[in-house]
């Protein structure tokens, strides 16, 4: 009796094994689940809450510079968490739905790179970050910040260091182990030139009050897409577990 699993027949010994096809979506399973709790917030805090709880929850969970000129022993201790759930909040389903194609677009590289923990962790930081240099250039406003964007800005940027390897193009299924690029090599590198080069043109239309994409009446906090996306490029190396060869070096 023959035991070996089927097989079909091929037409010489030489012949190629077919390659499989790949799925047109396949997001790591991490991934799918932050989309997807982006979604469930957003779903409870607008058909769920009232419009006074509404108001409440953003305020509670939002990030607002002018909880930073208060004495923090006079307030509650949302401003310990705020700089991370601001990002997990999203003023409408357009501005949801646009953070998510970019959150699965520059998210999934990223994640597969680095892992679930360190993804964890990079979207905290990042976060933080971002909101921080929001606050330093709006000290003491009282207006609130919410969205993924700066998170997503910080995967731009790590992106920026290994996606696009000189004289490589990236590859979908093997493209997060490119090797890493040090900073002097990513910012001669003609791809990330041109790419960080409109995305940062983009900010700065924004910042002089110009709106290519979405409402042109919605504030678009612009610097803290700039502090995100320079954390991710300038400390990605930090998070970064994949082996480098001897002839990459890491700023």
């Amino acid at each position: 009796m023959d035991d070996r699993p089927d097989v079909p027949p091929s037409d010489g010994p030489f012949e190629p094994a077919p390659r499989q096809r790949q799925p047109v979506f396949n997001l790591p399973p991490a991934l799918v689940v932050s989309v997807a709790l982006l979604c469930l917030i957003y779903v409870v805090q607008t058909y769920l809450l009232s419009e006074e709880m509404q108001e409440t929850f953003l305020v509670e969970f939002g990030f607002i510079p002018l909880r930073y000129v208060v004495p923090l022993s006079e307030q509650d201790l949302a401003w310990l968490w705020t700089p991370l759930t601001y990002s997990l909040l999203h003023g409408g389903i357009e501005h949801l739905l646009f953070n998510g194609l970019w959150l699965a677009a520059f998210g999934a590289p990223v994640l597969r790179r680095i892992g679930t923990a360190r993804f964890l962790i990079f979207w905290v930081l990042s976060s933080t970050a971002a909101a921080f240099l929001h606050a330093a250039l709006n000290w003491g406003d009282p207006t609130l910040l919410i969205g993924a964007s700066g998170v997503i800005a910080a995967l731009m940027g790590a992106a920026c260091r290994f996606a696009f390897p000189l004289g490589r193009a990236y590859d979908r299924e093997s493209g997060h182990l490119h090797p890493l690029q040090s900073i002097p090599a990513s910012l001669s590198n003609r791809t990330v030139q041109i790419f960080a080069g409109l995305w940062l043109a983009g900010n700065v239309l924004v910042a002089v009050g110009i709106t290519l994409i979405g409402d042109a009446d919605q504030a678009v906090a612009w610097d803290a897409h700039i502090g995100g996306f320079l954390f991710g490029f300038l400390l990605f190396g930090i998070f970064d577990p994949v082996r480098r060869n001897r002839f990459d070096t890491v700023a």
